[in-house]
């Protein structure tokens, strides 16, 4: 197994064998279903009406005779229903934005808190970054747990935390070209927009002191790494959370491999099912990511369903397994023509195109019957001043790249350099006006 070299470093759970692993969650789960099944109402229901009790897990398998929970779950007894703590264990509550119905409210006990800062803190660790780097957290601080996941992990590691949040580009730049951090924790989408600022106010990247990005909250392509690594001379690594499990830090990319986030499998139990039968399928086979928390007393979550897509992989860096990078949602998939399209796809496409910038927006139509769709692209600024008839060959070169991978035909239009919209926070790259 290929360890870092200093493992005096690391949690006890990340040198132990994989069958001290499973034994260590079977422990664990046990205990995370008995505390679901007494504390919420929800959960005893559901597992009463599948015939299934705590004591029937015997062995880590028996998780897939238990019911799922999802989004749907916490939205219908929001704001409190699915805590099993009292409201005076409750230390913090975080929330999603609710752009799609009531926001979905989590709660943390300050043992839940401490384990967070301790995942995150491992995993800032994993990609390189030590006791006394100083740390620009460019995530969203607040309801969302990006920002203040991140900066209780960074502190917890020993390191010196920028509490900067997201918007206000220009000043971004300003800190950290002054303040030389090592590190930087953003989304990628926009850290593009950092970038597109760093060059435009015409500071060398490669002049900074930052060595390392930790990217997360939102699906990112092996290209888009290329891109930035080349743009800014970083190492670039992805983490991956999300809010009903913990936060970030369920998972993280090491450092030494570069392989894919190792999943914190001590604090959550991953399985990958079918999205549509809801069988749990082999470690190395595509599908739904699903986690069981293992450790948390405020908000437990039995098989909570991602609807992020993945697999399952062998542990590289750590005996705990892999997670692949995330190809798409389940629910964010475009049916176009009949085809199925993530987002990504598109984006991969686009990053073959060396004169065009990452950024990128999937504008889809009805004509008549049929679905169109426009994928609005923007030329690198080094590139501007092209020709039409060569700005014509790139947007036919994309065109062709899209039918003969994805297999549908796409009209592209290129946009000016710099007009896309930026994102401060998650991209949001489909606009679907097919039904307006």
């Amino acid at each position: 197994m290929n360890m870092i070299a200093n493992t005096a470093l690391l949690d006890p759970m990340e040198t132990a064998s994989v069958d001290q692993l499973r034994q260590h969650q079977l422990e664990r789960l046990r205990w995370s279903l008995k505390h679901a099944y007494e504390n919420v109402p929800l959960y005893r229901k559901r597992f009463d009406e599948a015939g299934m009790h705590p004591d029937d897990l015997k062995s880590l398998d028996d998780l897939a005779k238990f019911p799922f929970t999802g989004k749907n779950d916490l939205r219908d007894n929001y704001p409190y229903g699915m805590f099993a703590v009292p409201q005076s264990e409750i230390v913090r509550i975080h929330a999603s934005s609710g752009t799609t119905g009531k926001p979905t409210v989590v709660g943390y006990t300050q043992n839940d808190i401490d384990t967070w800062a301790n995942v995150v803190a491992r995993s800032i660790r994993a990609a390189g970054g030590r006791k006394g780097d100083k740390v620009h957290i460019s995530y969203g601080y607040g309801l969302f747990t990006g920002g203040l996941g991140a900066h209780y992990g960074a502190e917890r590691l020993g390191c010196t935390v920028i509490p900067m949040s997201g918007g206000q580009t220009e000043k971004q730049v300003q800190l950290i070209r002054d303040f030389q951090p090592d590190i930087i924790m953003v989304t990628p989408s926009y850290m593009l927009n950092l970038a597109d600022e760093i060059e435009r106010q015409g500071i060398d990247p490669h002049k900074l002191a930052l060595r390392l990005g930790i990217f997360g909250a939102e699906p990112w392509t092996a290209e888009l790494r290329r891109a930035i690594e080349e743009r800014l001379g970083i190492t670039a690594l992805d983490i991956y959370g999300l809010s009903e499990i913990m936060g970030p830090g369920v998972a993280m990319e090491c450092f030494d491999t570069k392989d894919g986030p190792t999943i914190w499998e001590d604090h959550f139990y991953p399985e990958i099912i079918d999205p549509v039968t809801g069988e749990v399928l082999p470690d190395g086979q595509m599908g739904e990511l699903v986690f069981t928390s293992l450790s948390k007393e405020a908000l437990p979550m039995i098989r909570y369903r991602t609807r992020d897509l993945t697999r399952l992989l062998p542990g590289t860096a750590r005996p705990m397994r892999r997670m692949d990078k995330i190809t798409g949602r389940s629910d964010d998939m475009l049916i176009i023509r009949g085809v199925n399209v993530f987002p990504t796809q598109i984006e991969e496409q686009v990053l073959k195109v060396r004169q065009l910038s990452e950024n990128y927006e999937i504008h889809l139509f009805r004509n008549g019957n049929l679905d169109s769709i426009e994928v609005h692209v923007e030329l690198k600024h080094e590139h501007e001043n092209l020709g039409d008839s060569q700005q014509q060959a790139l947007c036919n070169e994309l065109s062709k790249y899209i039918k003969t991978y994805i297999g549908i035909s796409s009209r592209i239009v290129l946009r000016p350099c710099y007009s896309l919209k930026r994102s401060e926070g998650k991209a949001c790259h489909v606009h679907d006006n097919r039904g307006k």
